[in-house]
């Protein structure tokens, strides 16, 4: 359901509960790929790249202020979601090879 149409708070929470789900299963993919990262650098030092984190995060705060949605909030959330990638990758990383 678009949420212009909504009528009532349960169509609300309804919406924004499907759109979760969405979310995490979107997260997951995001996921899979720091997976397919760590089995594909070579060494532990390149996990963490700064020059990209930067650049994925300015590209989430464009596309965010290209959406007319509060572009400071989501490079917060996008800074998080990095970080936890990063580390998320930096683990399979180590468990691939130990």
């Amino acid at each position: 359901m678009n949420p212009d149409d909504c009528s009532t708070m349960m169509e609300v929470r309804s919406g924004v509960d499907a759109l979760d789900a969405e979310l995490v299963a979107l997260l997951a993919r995001r996921f899979g790929y720091m997976r397919a990262a760590a089995r594909i650098k070579p060494e532990r030092g390149h996990v963490r790249d700064e020059a990209r984190k930067t650049a994925v995060i300015d590209n989430a705060v464009a596309a965010a202020r290209a959406a007319g949605i509060p572009a400071e909030a989501i490079g917060a959330m996008w800074e998080t979601l990095v970080e936890a990638s990063i580390a998320y990758e930096l683990a399979e990383w180590e468990r691939r090879r130990a």
